[in-house]
């Protein structure tokens, strides 16, 4: 029961603090779309292009918003003492992870299932491969927080160059880009392997995340 309470009030503290914030959660998705209007601006209205390469646009754009993420995954939590604090109130480092895993979900890609549409929209982008990129997104949003967790909590251990965060989710994100994006191309009949692929990556990085980033988190707080 303790523990329930525990995570309970994590929780509540998490939420409390991001919406306290919501004008960095609001300049994230200004980013999103500042992006996407310079697409549209560059390559003007060529739907034909759009379909090809708009799943794409839009999954490169949100693979460089959680970019903007990746510090505040940890580092204000770690600074403060908090995620000790967390520990000592009988939560297990794997535990808090996952619990900043769900919370960075909800607040960060939760929104985008209302903005893509948007997205699509102005990339003049097919119906057909808007409901792909929902697809892909439903799959490969976990697979990118999980990613950007590993990555948040390897930084802590990096005090000197902040951009290797940035590097190691680029190269992480590699495998999820390639099958998402893949599935606009791919025929009907291989696009359930493809999206069985994405399954079983996002089940790897829910089942490997917690780990990693406990053992990243205790050997930070060892050298603090």
């Amino acid at each position: 029961m303790k523990t329930i309470n525990s995570i309970v009030a994590v929780l509540q503290r998490e939420f409390r603090i991001t919406f306290r914030n919501f004008s960095d959660i609001l300049s994230i998705f200004l980013f999103f779309f500042i992006g996407i209007m310079i697409f549209v601006f560059s390559v003007g209205a060529n739907n034909d292009i759009f379909n090809q390469i708009g799943i794409g646009i839009i999954w490169t754009l949100i693979l460089l918003t959680n970019n903007l993420t990746l510090r505040k995954f940890y580092q204000d939590d770690f600074n403060d003492g908090s995620l000790i604090i967390f520990h000592l109130s009988g939560l297990s480092y794997e535990l808090i992870v996952l619990i900043k895993i769900i919370v960075n979900w909800f607040v960060i890609q939760i929104p985008f299932f209302i903005l893509i549409p948007i997205a699509g929209f102005l990339l003049n982008i097919e119906i057909f491969n808007i409901k792909i990129i929902f697809i892909s997104f439903l799959l490969g949003s976990p697979i990118i927080t999980c990613i950007t967790s590993i990555s948040g909590s390897m930084n802590l251990l990096n005090k000197k160059n902040f951009a290797i965060g940035s590097l190691i989710i680029m190269i992480l994100s590699i495998p999820v880009i390639i099958f998402s994006v893949g599935l606009v191309n791919t025929a009907e009949e291989l696009m359930r392997d493809q999206i069985n692929i994405l399954l079983g990556i996002m089940f790897l990085f829910l089942a490997i995340t917690p780990w990693i980033c406990s053992i990243c988190i205790k050997l930070a707080i060892q050298e603090k």
